[in-house]
């Protein structure tokens, strides 16, 4: 395929994106960066001058300090946008690449000097604060406000605060360290086929060699990358035993009960959701179970081995669509979503919101992208598959979130948080299978978008708990006093593996080490989002389908709310209440009915 590409100025531009909603051009680009400094001066300004304990008094200060800060953010965030955009269209390009790296130190820059904004307003008295609150000049931002007084018991005084920001990049550095290990110093040995064909085996390939249908190839590229893992495995403990102690010294400077505590405490979520949401999954996990056993029966294998679990169960399908074909399907495919939904899908296929085709230098994989005076962007590399599509519809969603919260809320609420984040884009590929398994009647084919489905919900929910039970278990390790040495941590992941997985899995030594490769564990209880996420686009897409134009409406609500309330609440108010197992619950339930049909269609077969 490397061979096969094309530059980019040899595409047609009709299948770019059209940039011009942020920068006419780069020049554009450089005469806003050049009004970067004023803003941060303006913020900046502030320093010192935010201490009056006269309500009045302060809601002007700290009204005006936060409109400087917005408009600082919108430009950092057309500025960072557009540099990132443009170095994704070819990484070789060093224009790009400058552009980038010199608004990220401008980024840095107007970080450190606008620190003290959090500290000094809460270093205000709280009645002073819920004063000043209710003053019509802070009324815009009464919600911002709430959740900075929810920080104000684990604020450190503003050189304590400082000197936290300074031990950031170090704060960091075990991250960096196991990255730059991964990417630049790992090497693995060349893997052969079952033909004897030998094969380059990379990070960035590796789970593509694991869907091969050649089996030997997969064990082999298993054995390979595996091995690289255990040669370095003392060094990867060592990084990141480094960030969970240094997530937990953070806690306790702070007064948070635990690291996990501090870090859900950012989006009001109860460390409850996350218990509840282990709770829920493992009392599903026999369904797990059952489709190993179908993957072991459909793939007719002695033994089913971690390296076939991710394999098609019915071979690679034959078909594959043009981009036009795959335009219409997703717009088939939202259709249940209602005609203003739809209008602004055409609009975004239309008006080039999309780099549709893979080129020399460009970023692999995908991504949306966009900023409140921007249309949203999608960054794929399409190559007619089914996946290519589901890619669209999925990155889609993203941008269909950022449309509707931009377009319905003030610049300050305007973003939505990471625990909302994976909702639309969920709901749009399942609303696609949904729409595909409808007109599908070829069994094969029928299996394959059934299977499809499956691998969603063993990626993002089993998967995806299993890590954030790891996590769990490995923070409070520390929290403990206990050692996180190779040993420990490859016997809490080797024995979450055999719980989630079941019996059926023959259980192979290299299957310990695999925690080592996921590069999310360096951002503490993240990974917990991806399953919540996904059980809440279940319990939406299942609405829309099934209960009609309320269920739309609440759904198109939600999108619109941006980040003006808790994320809980916003899901309430869509309709899924993340308190309760229930939307869990009902999402497993889910998996299991989808499970019933493919074993149905495999007896079939």
């Amino acid at each position: 395929m490397a061979e096969e590409l094309k530059e980019r100025k040899e595409l047609d531009p009709a299948f770019q994106w059209d940039l011009t909603s942020l920068y006419e051009d780069d020049q554009a680009w450089e005469a806003a960066f050049a009004r970067l400094s004023e803003k941060v001066d303006a913020v900046a300004a502030f320093d010192g001058k935010i201490g009056q304990e006269d309500p009045a008094a302060s809601a002007e200060q700290i009204g005006a300090l936060l409109k400087a800060e917005t408009e600082l953010d919108l430009l950092l965030s057309d500025l960072f946008c557009y540099a990132n955009l443009r170095r994704s269209e070819d990484t070789r390009a060093q224009q790009a690449q400058k552009m980038y790296a010199r608004i990220y130190a401008k980024y840095v820059e107007a970080v450190t000097r606008t620190a003290f904004v959090q500290p000094q307003i809460l270093s205000l008295s709280e009645e002073t604060l819920r004063a000043a609150m209710d003053t019509e000049v802070l009324a815009p931002y009464r919600f911002a406000m709430e959740k900075l007084l929810r920080q104000k018991p684990h604020t450190l005084s503003e050189k304590e605060e400082a000197l936290l920001a300074r031990f950031g990049e170090v704060f960091a550095a075990p991250g960096q360290i196991a990255d730059n290990l991964q990417d630049a110093d790992l090497v693995f040995d060349p893997v052969r086929d079952s033909d004897g064909q030998e094969h380059e085996l990379t990070g960035s390939n590796y789970i593509l060699l694991q869907t091969s249908p050649d089996r030997t190839l997969r064990k082999n590229a298993f054995l390979s990358f595996y091995k690289g893992y255990r040669q370095h495995i003392n060094t990867f403990a060592a990084t990141y035993a480094g960030a969970v102690k240094a997530a937990a010294a953070e806690a306790g400077v702070r007064g948070y009960a635990s690291s996990r505590a501090m870090s859900m405490a950012g989006e009001n979520i109860p460390v409850e959701v996350y218990d509840t949401l282990i709770e829920t999954v493992r009392a599903h996990l026999p369904a797990m179970y059952s489709y190993a056993e179908l993957r072991k029966k459909l793939l007719d294998l002695d033994e089913l081995h971690y390296y076939d679990l991710y394999t098609p169960l019915t071979g690679s399908s034959g078909r594959h669509y043009s981009y036009e074909q795959a335009q219409q399907m997703v717009l088939d495919a939202v259709a249940p979503l209602g005609e203003s939904y739809g209008k602004i899908v055409r609009e975004g296929f239309s008006s080039r919101w999309i780099d549709v085709y893979p080129n020399r230098g460009k970023s692999g994989g995908a991504f949306s992208s966009g900023t409140y005076h921007s249309n949203p962007y999608i960054m794929t590399n399409f190559t007619g598959t089914l996946d290519s599509v589901s890619t669209i519809a999925h990155e889609m969603g993203h941008s269909m979130h950022t449309w509707y919260s931009g377009h319905n809320q003030p610049p300050h609420y305007s973003e939505y948080t990471l625990f909302v984040a994976e909702v639309a884009s969920t709901v749009n590929e399942n609303l696609l299978v949904e729409h595909l398994l409808k007109t599908e009647e070829d069994p094969r084919e029928r299996l394959a978008l059934l299977n499809q489905y499956l691998e969603n919900f063993k990626g993002t929910v089993f998967r995806q708990v299993m890590f954030a039970e790891f996590e769990k278990n490995a923070h409070e390790m520390a929290e403990r006093g206990d050692a996180l040495d190779p040993g420990s941590l490859n016997a809490l992941y080797a024995g979450l593996v055999r719980d989630y997985f079941g019996p059926v899995l023959t259980m192979d030594e290299e299957v310990q080490y695999e925690w080592a490769r996921i590069p999310h564990f360096y951002r503490p209880f993240y990974v917990y989002k991806y399953a919540t996420g996904y059980t809440s686009a279940v319990a939406l897409s299942e609405a829309v389908r099934t209960k009609g134009p309320e269920a739309v409406s609440r759904y198109l609500e939600f999108l619109s709310m941006g980040g003006s309330a808790d994320p809980l609440d916003e899901l309430r108010h869509a309709g899924v209440d993340l308190a309760s197992p229930a939307p869990v619950h009902a999402a497993l339930q889910k998996f299991e009915s989808v499970l019933a049909e493919a074993e149905k269609l495999a007896a079939g077969l």
